[in-house]
């Protein structure tokens, strides 16, 4: 490969490890061709599965500040540079692993932090990204019927309270009014007694008494 080759390969790869949220080094070494494009088909829509060479991808990783492959380019290498979600990726290349044990999943780096093998089992294990946020709308709307209820509730007992009280008074009728009190008059004259009348049983009018007809004092007058 001539020179100005390798270095837009590295180049290239440099680029590949900066704008990839993740990527997993592997060792493809017994894989037919079939197998690859099927690992390939698993992979797509999370990450692109591409065969490296060595020392050129060792040199591109280091151009692009990325060290958790530093010893580890050994053997026929592929990386799976992630540029969707981390946990369906590390899920593709885990079941495919299982079913193909000839793929050796070697490490990995996540958001610039290094992954052992056996740490990219464990993010495989995890829900996916939809996964947690449909739990996360399903509790949220969860949330808001349970407040929407609270916040009714009160509401819906004063209407009983309103509907109550009033069937109360469509039985029993409007209350009566209470009668009118004396009033004191505030000039320092005495009160005056309302008028009250009298009912009279031998058949005669009834004769409402004046004021001058109610004693002020415990005298009676001539």
């Amino acid at each position: 490969m001539a020179k100005s080759d390798k270095a837009a390969a590295i180049a290239e790869l440099a680029d590949k490890f900066r704008d990839s949220s993740a990527a997993v080094l592997t060792e493809y070494r017994g894989l037919s061709v079939k197998q690859m494009t099927q690992l390939r088909a698993n992979l797509r829509g999370n990450a692109t599965y591409a065969v490296v060479k060595n020392t050129l991808t060792d040199l591109a990783a280091k151009e692009a500040g990325v060290s958790a492959f530093d010893g580890q380019f050994v053997g026929p290498t592929a990386i799976a540079f992630v540029d969707g979600d981390p946990v369906e990726a590390a899920k593709g290349l885990r079941d495919f692993a299982k079913a193909n044990p000839l793929l050796v999943i070697k490490g990995g780096v996540l958001d610039g932090k290094a992954l052992t093998a056996a740490e990219i089992t464990k993010l495989a294990d995890l829900e996916s990204r939809e996964v947690l946020l449909a739990k996360l709308a399903g509790a949220m709307n969860a949330s808001l019927s349970k407040a929407v209820y609270l916040f009714a509730a009160p509401l819906s007992q004063a209407a009983r309270a309103v509907d109550a009280l009033r069937a109360k008074v469509e039985a029993t009728g409007p209350v009566a009014a209470a009668p009118a009190a004396v009033e004191e008059p505030t000039d320092g004259t005495d009160a005056v007694a309302p008028t009250v009348e009298l009912e009279i049983t031998d058949g005669t009018d009834a004769v409402a008494p004046t004021t001058a007809d109610v004693a002020t004092s415990g005298d009676e007058q001539a």
